[in-house]
């Protein structure tokens, strides 16, 4: 089957540190999948000794992405100052068994403060699972490689939800396939990673498939989706779950700015099928104990259902509640900020 518009977001090698020979590795398997049809996207490295990383990340271009995976609390606010100043590191703290306090969200008020652009770098973690290729959520249990796929532009010409995914099925068997002379190979993460917009957003497939977002949101369109991509027969790995970045995909975003894709909808797509708030546009004037309320709502729907979420909110470090934001961001969408 000859498939147009297979993206592989990322391969992610996973190892105790960082080595020079590792972008090496990362660049000869990207070169595999392009000799084979593919378009790769982003190559990442994810390490669990912050200054391995942090000192890894000086030397490097900017081109690798870089992770310090999971972070005790106490450790990420020793490392702000290095985190900010760093080129291409991101984290994530998972707050599933600490009792929250609004000193929690002084990790969020601090990056907006200082350098806002390092959000996007940044998440809060619930019961996370480790050995996602995606970031900022990727952490680090055993070395290896995964791969992550931005399968939404898989859609091109399809009339069905069920023709998409079939598609998708095929193109996770081929990359096992040319994965199977590498021995640590961890697997595919089978999330619905969706970007930009027409067949990069899972929004526009969803409703030019089946119905706009209002009624997607009560039918089971997205369940189908979700129970898909955890099925079996498939080496998988990680989060495998449907990602809704409001800035990344932009018909999600133009969906906020309607005041359709509310936090309340958001936290309610994501309980059933998703994998938490991500991307989420924030103002400089937002109510620490707002954003408070926000992490014990997620962090409490996290435990009650043993599920993997998270909560990552971007800001341009200026825009406030009902101005304009500008991210600079070539994968972020431009958006009128509204109150949480």
């Amino acid at each position: 089957m000859n498939i147009p518009n297979k993206i592989i977001r990322t391969i992610c090698l996973f190892t105790e540190g960082p080595e020079k020979a590792h972008r090496e590795r990362l660049t000869s398997l990207a070169d595999n999948f392009t000799r084979n049809g593919f378009t790769v996207q982003t190559l990442r490295l994810c390490a669990p000794d912050p200054d391995a990383v942090l000192r890894f990340d000086a030397e490097n271009d900017g081109s690798l992405f870089l992770s310090m995976g999971r972070l005790p609390f106490e450790k990420a606010g020793a490392l702000m100052p290095k985190f900010l100043a760093a080129q291409n590191v991101a984290f994530n703290v998972d707050l599933a068994g600490e009792p929250l306090e609004l000193e929690h969200t002084t990790l969020l008020t601090e990056i907006i403060r200082q350098n806002s652009a390092k959000t996007f770098s940044f998440t809060y973690t619930f019961n996370n699972v480790p050995s996602s290729p995606f970031f900022p959520s990727a952490t680090y249990a055993r070395s290896g490689v995964a791969i992550g796929l931005q399968p939404t532009n898989l859609a091109e010409g399809c009339r069905t939800i069920e023709a998409w995914l079939e598609r998708m099925r095929a193109v996770w068997f081929e990359i096992e396939g040319l994965m199977a002379g590498e021995p640590d190979f961890l697997g595919i993460d089978t999330s619905i990673a969706p970007l930009y917009e027409d067949d990069g957003s899972l929004l526009h497939i969803v409703r030019r498939t089946t119905a706009p977002l209002d009624q997607a949101a009560t039918s089971d369109v997205f369940l189908r989706i979700a129970r898909f991509i955890k099925g079996e027969g498939l080496k998988r790995t990680g989060l495998c779950g449907l990602m809704f970045p409001c800035l990344e995909d932009f018909e999600v975003a133009r969906a906020y700015e309607r005041g359709e894709f509310s936090i309340e909808r958001n936290v309610f797509l994501s309980l059933h099928s998703g994998l938490g708030i991500d991307a989420y546009p924030i103002g400089t004037d937002e109510d620490a104990n707002r954003v408070l309320d926000i992490l014990r709502l997620v962090q409490g729907l996290s435990n009650k259902y043993s599920k993997p979420l998270s909560i990552r909110f971007i800001s341009d470090g200026n825009a406030r509640i009902g101005e304009k934001a500008s991210f600079n961001n070539p994968y972020l969408k431009d958006v009128t900020i509204r109150k949480l």
